[in-house]
Parts: C-alpha cells; structure tokens; sequence
C-alpha cells in the first residue's frame, strides 16, 4: 500500500496508479450530492440535458452536511453510503465521473463501470465528519437549494484523507483478505 497526495484534477495515469487500500491526501475541488440530487440528474439526462456540474474529471462525494456553526465554513461533513447512488452511477461514470467518495460497498454493476471508464471508489471514514469538516476550505450551494442537505454542493477541501476502496481494475478492500 502507498500513499498519495493528490490535488484535483487528477490525470487519468494517476487513477491508474491508484491500488485498493493506498491512502489519499486529497485536494482541490470536489461536489457533494446525495439519493435526490442523483435523482435529478437521471432525470435531467433522460430529458437530454446536462447536471448542473462538469462531470467530466469530476469527483463526487456522497455527505449531507449539518449546518455550520458560527465561523465554520461547513459543520459535520461525514459520508453517506454510497450503495444508495449504485443505480445513478455508473451513468455519471459513463459521461466522465472519475472519484466517488463515500462509504460501504458498491454494486457489479459500478464497479464494472469503474473498470470501463478508469474511475476510482474513495471511502471516507464514517463517524468522523467533524474532522472531515475541517478540510473543507469553502462550500458554495451549486443548485437544488430546495433539497436542503441534499443539494448540490462544491466544495474546496484540503488533505482531505481517504482510502482507495475499489482501484480502476476493481480491485476492492472489501474484499481483499
């Protein structure tokens, strides 16, 4: 297992590189959407038109964040499970998702769009949003601000620490013994 520090975007050699179980020091820019924003963008493509974010070389975290406190820019920012988006995924993955980041086990079906489209699963630990929150450098509401802790978020984070869950070639910590 190696450890990376990698700044957003990220280059195709790179995802490559990346092995189940490395340790990412993540930074630069990433969106947060959850199950109804995923919703929305399924929906949005069926109609034939585009998400609301540059997918393409995009990295997509799967948080709900708590409201911030006085002087915070986002309060708790832990992960959601990422199995609630397996069926909007491989999707996103197909127009150019390259990082999902999130937690818990995912689907054949996206890991096999990972392995077609060289993407890469991150997991966030879950329970530790307090400190997750304290790599986000800034959060800006994108669209569906109706949605609430759903909608879509971009946020600037900084050494954001995470784990290659599932590398580009399927290879999964869930199931290495």
């Amino acid at each position: 297992m190696s450890e990376y520090k990698i700044t957003l975007p990220m280059d195709e050699t790179m995802a490559k590189k990346l092995k189940a179980g490395d340790v990412i020091s993540l930074s630069g820019t990433i969106y947060v959407a959850r199950d109804a924003a995923h919703k929305r963008f399924d929906e949005a493509l069926d109609r034939g038109e585009e998400v609301p974010f540059p997918v393409k070389g995009a990295a997509i975290y799967y948080m709900g964040p708590s409201p911030a406190k006085p002087g915070q820019v986002i309060g708790s920012a832990g992960p959601t499970t990422a199995s609630r988006m397996d069926r909007y995924a491989p999707r996103l993955l197909d127009l150019g998702l390259q990082i999902m980041i999130g937690k818990g086990r995912r689907s054949p079906e996206v890991i096999d769009a990972m392995k077609r489209n060289g993407a890469v699963y991150l997991a966030a630990v879950g329970g530790a949003g307090a400190l997750y929150s304290k790599c986000i450098k800034s959060s800006e509401i994108v669209d569906y601000k109706d949605l609430g802790a759903e909608a879509l978020r971009k946020l600037t984070v900084e050494d954001m620490k995470l784990i290659v869950a599932i590398d580009s070639e399927g290879n999964s910590v869930y199931e290495i013994s």
